[in-house]
């Protein structure tokens, strides 16, 4: 089974607010490492609406549609919208909810997600949505999302705007969250790049933490390096595929992820085993994160 866990859904750009959640991938047919063109803004990706996502979900079994609120840069993609997309086919996708822990209403909108909106997870962003990981509103968030079986997948680095807070962004500070939750099931979205190494600490370091891919492929030299160091510190395990929907789409992300190894063609470089790589893409995802 393939799960894209990382797709977006939006009406419109509007509700991004100052908020930049991914960037646009060209064709992943690489012949050559040359870096791909400069991304473009935002505001001129794809069509990101429910029925271009679901015409776009075909190459996968299921998709975990993610929503987003941030206070802070005024972006709200509304729960409600992502879960009227997710219930009309719940046979194929999962929604998380949007939550800001800086807002007094955050508990009782987990409650609402989780009770009257069956969304399955939470998303959040502590870099776009100021607040530090262990802020005391966070770790109640955190709590409520353990309790309910709902796992947290954090926005945690790359994608910055100029107001985004780089001292929050970083993946080791979630360290002392999964000590405080062991059985909370943490997804740190991108491999948490630009800090990798970081997010490899953790997976090795936590049985409930894992890493996405969404993003890398944007960028086949640190994907590269990313999926090396991974598989070379034995947690490439638990890596999970995400496609970041709209930015890229899942049959793209899949090609340009068995492409990788080419990047190592004609040197001493190391591979990463194409097992390694088919094991990405066919991860038990949903059975990790307590979905199934």
């Amino acid at each position: 089974m393939i799960v894209d866990c990382h797709t977006h859904i939006w009406q419109s750009p509007e509700q991004l607010g100052q908020v930049d959640l991914g960037e646009p991938m060209k064709s992943p047919r690489w012949r050559s490492a040359r870096p791909l063109p400069a991304r473009s803004a935002w505001r001129s990706v794809p069509a990101a609406d429910a029925d271009h996502h679901w015409a776009q979900s075909s190459a996968v079994d299921k998709s975990i549609v993610l929503g987003f609120k941030s206070r802070y840069l005024r972006a709200e993609i509304p729960n409600r919208y992502v879960a009227d997309y997710v219930n009309r086919f719940p046979q194929k996708l999962i929604g998380f909810a949007g939550i800001d822990p800086t807002e007094d209403s955050a508990k009782d909108e987990i409650h609402a997600a989780h009770a009257d909106l069956r969304l399955r997870g939470v998303t959040v962003s502590p870099a776009n949505q100021d607040f530090h990981p262990t802020d005391s509103r966070a770790m109640r968030i955190y709590s409520i999302a353990e309790r309910l079986n709902m796992p947290l997948l954090v926005h945690s680095g790359s994608n910055f705007t100029e107001q985004s807070k780089l001292e929050y962004a970083r993946p080791y500070l979630y360290d002392e969250v999964a000590r405080a939750f062991p059985k909370l099931r943490i997804v740190i979205a991108q491999l948490g790049q630009p800090w990798v190494d970081e997010t490899i600490c953790l997976l090795a370091k936590h049985q409930h933490v894992f890493a996405d891919i969404s993003g890398l492929l944007t960028r086949p030299w640190q994907a590269y390096n990313a999926l090396t160091s991974a598989h070379q510190y034995g947690v490439i395990d638990k890596l999970l595929f995400g496609s970041d929907f709209p930015y890229t789409n899942a049959t793209d992300c899949i090609e340009a992820l068995y492409s990788i190894n080419q990047l190592a063609q004609g040197t001493n470089l190391p591979v990463v085993p194409r097992e390694s790589l088919r094991g990405i893409v066919e991860r038990d995802t949903l059975g990790l994160l307590g979905l199934g």
